[in-house]
């Protein structure tokens, strides 16, 4: 069933479990991530980048609302990093039914003015808004920020910005960061920060860059002769105590990439004469979705549809 962000993600944080937030950009993708919702009787959140909406069209934003609309369990379709008013409005034509308007790399000022815009917008039309404070290190889609760069959540600064603007909930900067390299060894997650904004924001947080990543994968990955440097994620544990003080919308996209691309290439490899695409697309769907359910696990959502 098609619902708002908001009802999943302010049952979560009252209930102190983590919901997924984990992105799509095909037919498999989406299959894969709803039939492990299903699966697991998990909530679930499908997000869209501008990226993704670029590359599949309507066609991809119509079948996932579509999709999302007949799933046993509650389901939020998200435009993930909005990046201004006009994407925030094509996705609300579109029928997603969460938002988010990233104007994090702006001043305040600015941030709280165009984040409040967006929320009028979107509360108009019943769809809820996630807004972020603060600056991750890595690459989104548009955003490039350099580590030296990030800026940390300031916990009072997040307390006045949601009651000036109205989102619904908050991505913070707490040390994650975007795409497969977070630094060496276990990335540092600043929890007392995070505390200290739970303490004073109380409508659902988000963490965004909370790929694990996991070593098994990266080698699973080079064996089948993919390339990546010394990847690296965020550890389960740092995860979960991240959801016990206030987490409520974990965002996954490399994992899910990784896992795929594995798969087809694994498929491939051992095929070298195969040219059918549902022989090597359907195991790489079963793998996005073995991925989406370990995760689902590790947030504790499973059983709370």
């Amino acid at each position: 069933m098609l619902v708002t962000g908001l009802e999943i993600l302010k049952k979560a944080r009252a209930e102190g479990y983590g919901v997924g937030a984990f992105n799509t950009n095909n037919m498999e993708f989406t299959q894969a991530i709803l039939e492990a919702a299903e699966e697991m009787k998990s909530p679930v959140i499908l997000a869209l980048s501008e990226g993704a909406m670029k590359y599949g069209g309507r066609a991809l934003t119509r079948m996932v609302v579509a999709l999302a609309q007949e799933a046993r369990v509650p389901v939020a379709v998200h435009l993930d990093h909005g990046s201004s008013y006009e994407s925030v409005l094509k996705a609300l034509r579109e029928g997603f039914t969460s938002v988010m308007i990233d104007k994090s790399h702006e001043d305040f000022e600015t941030n709280v003015r165009e984040t409040k815009r967006v929320v009028e917008a979107a509360h108009a039309v019943g769809v809820t808004v996630e807004a972020e404070l603060g600056r991750l290190a890595g690459i989104e889609e548009h955003v490039a920020v350099d580590e030296k760069d990030a800026l940390l959540t300031n916990p009072e600064e997040a307390r006045i910005f949601m009651e000036r603007t109205g989102a619904d909930y908050l991505a913070v900067a707490i040390g994650t960061s975007h795409g497969a390299y977070k630094g060496k060894g276990r990335p540092f997650i600043d929890h007392p920060r995070l505390e200290r904004i739970a303490a004073l924001v109380p409508a659902p947080l988000v963490l965004h860059g909370a790929s694990a990543v996991p070593q098994a994968l990266v080698e699973r990955f080079r064996a089948a002769g993919g390339e990546i440097g010394e990847a690296s994620g965020i550890h389960p544990e740092d995860i979960k105590k991240a959801i016990a003080l206030g987490i409520a919308k974990i965002n996954t996209d490399t994992d899910l990439r990784l896992a795929f691309t594995a798969l087809v290439r694994e498929t491939l490899g051992k095929n070298p004469k195969e040219f059918d695409p549902r022989k090597y697309l359907g195991p790489a769907r079963e793998a996005v979705k073995e991925v989406v359910k370990s995760r689902m696990e590790l947030f504790g959502s499973v059983g709370k549809a």
